[in-house]
């Protein structure tokens, strides 16, 4: 049986195209907000209850709307920012005109507004789709916009929602992304009553600005290790802030990126930021960031997706570039920088001074934790046999410090060996523990790096070539990155349609099976646009290698190498963490050591 043609109705079209903006309250609050950001406000609250389902309130204090207006503002694809019709220059956070018809086709929604300089405020009501005439308000300057029964005129979207307390996380962190990206104003966030963000707007410029933010969003403890960013190239501009290495997640949730004054999720930036941290995190470790791109709108489409949570780069590899580059100089500049929490995480395990009892015979031989068993360890006389070097560890072979006496140093002068693990150096403002295997296999692992960057990879010649079958994009894609694989030991060659030949692989990995590692290669470049694969797969053999070829906890170490250890890690990049990540040394100050003692 045919079926006769026909146009849907608004209210029906509308519903459909909700179904691409708002897919949760997080996305109406993000929508709610950009509006506010792009209506010059200065404070925005946002209001939540049930999650945000029950309700949602956005209050601004921006330039605010009159009577006709509200009118256009609820209508699809009526928008005040694109006064030219030029897509390929927006410079506002919304464009679209789809966002408050389609809250409004899906939710019982009310405007009120007043425009600045008026002395009348209008309020209006849009309940499923149907639109009630503009009345008169006293309001103030500024809008507010209440949403009411999100999703009641789609009743099967809210099957597809989780717990309220999902779903208020959702819009929380939505609200923080958009905090962050925009210091100069403040935020306030309310959840049933209860008052669970303040951010009060940041003074001074941009970059002064952000830190002090996203220290309020993401802890004191980013703010404490975190690297600044600056760097700018072929008219994109960098900035913002990096974790250093030894300040890292388990996951991905620390990476806010942000282009334009947009949070965006964008798998190109996410693979940049890992192959800047590759030789300095290990696999399942993740950087906590957060980086701002400033490009021109010609040179990036923000036109991509309804919910404009992704971009496209005009010159993407020019973007990758400058992330990669800006955020290994600053790895490098901070490399003997170590993570706080370490000393911190000591401090705060310490009974505070008021616990401290005064000592009596029959308290004395119960141990009362690790920091006051390593504190006597310091004073106790050393066994005989202190400095014989067991058998079962390797020898380390590092000059003795020939530096003149009395000179100051960084890490300071070792003083004592602790579980023939430790190294505890006296520094002139307090004392530094270090880690004498993590310490020693960075400084192996940057000597093999600079050996492996002095010539070219060594290559071994496969006796019979493979021939390896891959999808037909794939392989082309593959195949324009042999310049650098063949610089990286990897010779590849087209071998017909869909298919790639293996001849020679890098000799650094041994035996290897040149399948899978193409295939991963493969996957790599689909993924991220270049063969992060073998270049973290070489990293971790020469990781690999460097920790076989470190000295072993357990070691005892003369002072003289335990000195020449410290000389080392001074004068070596990236000192500051081992090659997993993790801190090489913990830094104790003289105020810290005397807070231990109630001394302060």
């Amino acid at each position: 049986m045919s079926q006769t043609i026909r146009l849907l109705p608004p209210t029906l079209v509308n519903r459909i195209a909700a179904g691409e903006v708002i897919e949760r309250p997080a996305s109406v609050v993000k929508e709610l907000v950009e509006n506010a950001l792009d209506a010059g406000a200065t404070r925005i609250e946002v209001l939540l209850e049930a999650g945000g389902i029950r309700r949602i309130q956005v209050t601004d204090d921006g330039h605010g709307m009159d009577r006709e207006a509200l009118l256009l503002a609820v209508q699809r694809h009526a928008t005040s920012k694109l006064p030219d019709d030029d897509l390929l220059a927006i410079r506002w956070m919304g464009f679209r005109g789809e966002a408050l018809p389609s809250i409004g086709s899906v939710s019982r929604l009310t405007l009120t507004s007043r425009a600045r300089g008026t002395a009348e405020g209008w309020e209006l009501a849009v309940e499923g789709g149907a639109l009630a005439a503009p009345r008169p308000s006293a309001a103030r300057e500024g809008t507010r916009i209440e949403v009411a029964d999100l999703f009641y005129a789609t009743p099967a979207r809210l099957k597809f929602l989780k717990g309220e307390r999902a779903e208020t996380q959702a819009a929380l962190d939505m609200l923080k992304r958009l905090a962050m990206a925009h210091p100069s104003v403040a935020f306030d966030g309310v959840v049933d009553g209860r008052q669970v963000l303040r951010l009060a707007a940041e003074p001074g410029d941009l970059l002064e600005a952000r830190l002090p933010r996203l220290a309020a969003v993401m802890g004191k403890d980013f703010r404490d290790n975190a690297m600044p960013i600056e760097a700018e190239r072929d008219g994109v501009r960098l900035s913002g802030y990096a974790g250093l290495p030894t300040y890292h997640r388990g996951t991905s949730t620390l990476q806010y990126l942000f282009v334009n004054g947009r949070p965006v999720r964008d798998r190109l930036l996410l693979g940049a930021l890992r192959a800047a941290y590759m030789d300095v995190l290990a696999r399942d470790r993740h950087p906590v960031v957060a980086l701002y791109l400033d490009v021109s709108p010609q040179m990036v489409d923000v036109n991509v997706h309804p919910a404009k949570a992704e971009v496209r780069f005009r010159d993407v590899n020019a973007v990758r570039g400058l992330l990669i580059s800006a955020l290994r100089h600053a790895i490098q500049q901070h490399a003997q920088r170590s993570t706080s929490t370490g000393a911190e995480a000591a401090l705060r395990s310490m009974a505070p001074p008021a616990a401290i009892l005064p000592f009596s015979p029959s308290r004395a031989a119960a141990p009362s934790g690790p920091a006051h068993a390593a504190m006597r360890a310091l004073f106790e006389p050393s066994a005989p046999a202190a400095y014989a070097s067991p058998s079962a560890s390797p020898v380390m072979t590092l000059p003795p410090s020939a530096e003149p006496a009395g000179r100051e140093y960084p890490l300071g002068e070792a003083r004592a060996q602790l579980h023939a693990t430790y190294i505890v150096a006296e520094t002139t403002d307090g004392l530094v523990l270090v880690d004498q295997h993590a310490a020693h296999e960075r400084l192996t692992l940057e000597r093999l790096k600079s050996q492996q960057e002095a010539g070219q990879v060594a290559r071994q010649a496969l006796l019979i070539p493979e021939v390896v079958e891959l999808d037909a994009g794939v392989a082309e894609s593959l195949l324009a990155q042999s310049d650098m694989l063949a610089g990286l030991g990897l010779l590849l060659e087209p071998f017909g349609e869909g298919a790639v030949l293996v001849r020679e692989v890098p000799a650094l990995l041994g035996p290897v099976d040149a399948k899978r590692l193409v295939c991963d290669l493969a996957d790599s470049v689909a993924e991220y646009g270049e063969a992060l694969a073998l270049q973290e797969r070489l990293g971790h053999i020469c990781a690999t290698m460097a920790c076989h070829a470190s000295v072993r906890a357990g070691r005892i170490l003369s002072r003289e190498e335990m000195n020449a250890l410290l000389r080392q890690m001074e004068d070596t990049p990236l000192s500051g963490q081992c090659n997993h990540g993790r801190p090489t040394y913990v830094h104790l100050s003289l105020s810290d050591i005397e807070r231990l003692f109630g001394r302060k």
